[in-house]
């Protein structure tokens, strides 16, 4: 099998429009697998009291390779290794500059926001210190004054979001790294062990420790914290993802759909943490992944099961997006996020009977959507908690979460300080909001798809409607939001597959059900076209 490559810069791997994406991995040709490097503990010195033990299992030994004055240096332990965090004082003052030129809740709209400036002539990079950050590229705007002439230039254009941040450092996080009485001072690490098995414990976390397989790396980061990458093959990675996304006891049907999702997923996203030379991340922004220590025989079958299978759209991997629940309708890409559309993510009534039909009651029309949301019964996902919801949240606390949301974006409207009312302006066809309103006492501002979700704490999708409450007294008290599923609803609801498992569906009806004109292939079929 042969496997299209591109080299960035960075040294990430990635070939976006080919038919199989791919970064670091290494192909082995006897069993069809691909290594992926996931970040299992992303800003490790953030908090220097936290400190990570990494074990062998029974019976086997970790080996430790770093660099000592320039060579390779190998140490063979039996021992768990304890990775510490020193903050160093310094004896400069250390600052640190970057031109932010937006701030998103996703990836996906990182990504758009991105491509726009890299369409202006601008190099960007894409990062999550904490939320999805849009960069100046470093490297290229590497002094004070590029910096602000840049940032003179972007505001000239209209572009008053864009600033830039300034840290200030006295003292910075050190990693050292101690085995019995010895420590040890190196900020790359690589472990490995006899039986391809590691544990892994946090001093932060009461739950047991996790186990991961394949290999682990110590790094830093572009935050001035360090990264523990875990390096492992694609489908010991799904052993860790399936049983946590959708759970061990779901129908066997859905669990494969999952399988395939996930895989396809992962092979797709492998470019999110170019800017700190990994792939992957082990939490909600890409897919949740403990490692295997909650694997089953159930997840594990299913996996086995669709070993190599990927879904496709014209020989290309699909955008894999899944969510929770949908609420009863899936989304358009373009629903949620800015970017091209995909033809295969599109609304589908998530229910196996024809209880209603989007091309003669569009959910774009408030009428028809608050008709639609009324119904719970006869739907994939009517038994679930999430399918229908209704949430009140005070004004005070309504306002409260705006001005952090709107600081955070370093929009000027964060100094209202009173809100006049919220209305939903634009919906899609499939109901989701695409425009709200809210007026204050300085101005009216507009939120815009999954923008929605980010600023308001009480919804948990997009896929609602507001209802004033005066808890009787004179004026606003508040709002209900009233709406359906949690997530954002675009591809495969996991809730809903469940149902259609139950009902004898098969995993590749299921999938197509979700994803309209695709296939399965497996990456060898893909690779030979």
């Amino acid at each position: 099998m042969n496997i299209w490559i591109w080299r960035f810069s960075s040294g990430i791997l990635t070939a976006l429009f080919l038919p199989l994406i791919t970064s670091t991995y290494t192909y082995a040709k006897t069993t069809g697998d691909v290594e992926l490097s996931v970040g299992i503990v992303q800003r490790f010195g953030e908090d220097p009291q936290r400190q990570l033990k990494l074990e062998p299992t029974n019976g086997d030994l970790l080996k430790l390779k770093f660099k000592k004055q320039g060579k390779d240096q190998t140490l063979v332990t039996a021992n768990p290794v304890n990775l510490e965090i020193n903050m160093a004082k310094l004896s400069d003052t250390k600052i640190d500059e970057r031109v932010v030129l937006g701030t998103f809740r996703t990836f996906e709209a990182a990504e758009d926001g991105a491509k726009k400036w890299r369409e202006k002539g601008i190099e960007v990079e894409i990062a999550q210190p904490e939320r999805w950050e849009v960069w100046a590229k470093r490297e290229v705007y590497n002094t004070p004054l590029l910096r602000r002439l840049l940032l003179q230039n972007v505001q000239k254009v209209g572009k008053k979001l864009a600033y830039i941040k300034t840290n200030i450092f006295k003292q910075e996080p050190k990693i050292s790294w101690v085995i019995g009485n010895n420590r040890y001072n190196r900020e790359h690490l690589e472990i490995s062990s006899n039986k391809n098995l590691i544990r892994v414990r946090s001093n932060k976390n009461s739950q047991r420790a996790k186990l991961y397989p394949g290999r682990l790396r110590v790094q830093p980061n572009a935050y001035g914290t360090y990264t523990l990458v875990n390096q492992v093959p694609l489908e010991k990675y799904l052993r860790g993802v399936v049983p946590y996304e959708i759970g061990r006891n779901a129908p066997k049907a859905s669990l494969e759909a999952q399988a395939v999702i996930a895989r396809t997923y992962a092979l797709r996203n492998v470019r999110r943490f170019a800017v700190d030379n990994y792939e992957l991340c082990a939490d909600t922004h890409c897919q949740v992944y403990f490692g295997i220590t909650g694997a089953s025989s159930s997840t594990d079958r299913a996996i086995a099961s669709t070993r190599g299978m990927v879904l496709t759209y014209d020989n290309k991997l699909v955008d894999a997006l899944y969510s929770s629940t949908t609420g009863g309708v899936t989304a358009f890409f373009d629903d949620v996020w800015n970017g091209t559309q995909r033809p295969y993510l599109r609304p589908i009534i998530d229910s196996h009977l024809n209880i209603w039909s989007l091309s003669q009651k569009s959910l774009a029309d408030e009428e028809n959507f608050r008709k639609f949301i009324s119904l719970e019964e006869g739907f994939n996902e009517s038994e679930q908690r999430w399918f229908r919801w209704r949430r009140e949240t005070s004004m005070e606390d309504i306002t409260k979460g705006l001005q952090k949301f709107l600081k955070v974006k370093n929009s000027p409207f964060a100094k209202f300080k009173q809100i006049n009312n919220i209305v939903v302006e634009k919906r899609s066809k499939g109901g989701r909001i695409l425009q709200l309103a809210i007026n204050t006492d300085i101005g009216t501002f507009h939120l815009h798809k999954d923008e929605v979700r980010s600023a308001f704490a009480a919804p948990v999708s997009t896929l609602f409607y507001l209802q004033p409450l005066n808890k009787g007294k004179p004026g606003i008290w508040g709002y209900a939001f009233v709406g359906g599923g949690l997530g954002h609803g675009v591809g495969l609801s996991q809730t809903g597959a469940q149902k259609l498992a139950e009902l004898g569906w098969s995993n590749d009806r299921i999938l197509k059900f979700y994803y309209p004109g695709t296939q399965i292939q497996t990456l060898n079929q893909i690779a030979q076209k």
